[in-house]
C-alpha cells in the first residue's frame, strides 16, 4: 500500500464513521487534511512522532496493537487531541469545516487502521515506513514496542 493508498484509506474510514458531518467531506480534501497533519519535517509522513507519544503517555500497548497482529484497541477523540495538540486538530478541522470533536473522533476513528495498514502481519512494510520518513523512529519504535 503506497502513502496515497494509506491516506485515503484513512479518507474513506472518516468518511463511513457515524459522525454525518464526516461522511460527505470529499475524499481527496481528507486525504490532503491527513497528509497535511501528519507531515514531518522533511515533507513526508510521520507516524513514528505519534506512536512515540503514545509510549510516553502510557499508551504503549494500544500503539502495538496497531502495528501488530490482531485487534486494534480504539483511543478516544480526547487522547487523540492530546496526542496530536489541540492547535493541529483545530487546523485538521477548520481545513475540513468540521467541529473539533468531529475532527478528534474522526482521527480516533483512523488512525489505528491507517497505522495497522502500514504493517500488516505485524512487520512495518519498509516501503511505505521509508516514503513516510524513514525507518529510523518508527522501526525504532517498533522494536521496543515488540522486544
Amino acid at each position: 500500500m503506497n502513502i496515497e493508498n494509506l491516506l485515503n484509506l484513512g479518507a474513506s474510514v472518516i468518511q463511513g464513521n457515524d459522525d454525518e458531518t464526516t461522511t460527505s467531506l470529499d475524499t481527496a480534501q481528507l486525504s490532503s487534511a491527513l497528509g497535511n497533519l501528519f507531515k514531518g519535517s522533511e515533507g513526508k509522513l510521520d507516524f513514528g512522532t505519534l506512536l512515540g507519544k503514545m509510549k510516553e503517555s502510557g499508551l504503549g500497548d494500544v500503539a502495538a496493537s496497531w502495528l501488530g497482529k490482531g485487534t486494534n484497541e480504539s483511543v478516544s477523540g480526547e487522547t487523540i487531541k492530546n496526542l496530536i495538540g489541540p492547535d493541529k486538530i483545530a487546523d485538521f478541522a477548520s481545513t475540513l469545516g468540521l467541529s473539533e470533536k468531529s475532527a478528534e473522533d474522526a482521527l480516533a476513528d483512523a488512525l489505528p487502521e491507517m497505522i495497522d495498514k502500514a504493517s500488516p502481519d505485524g512487520s512495518l512494510m519498509e516501503n511505505i515506513i521509508d516514503k513516510a520518513g524513514g525507518l529510523g523512529g518508527l522501526l525504532g519504535f517498533a522494536r521496543k514496542l515488540f522486544s
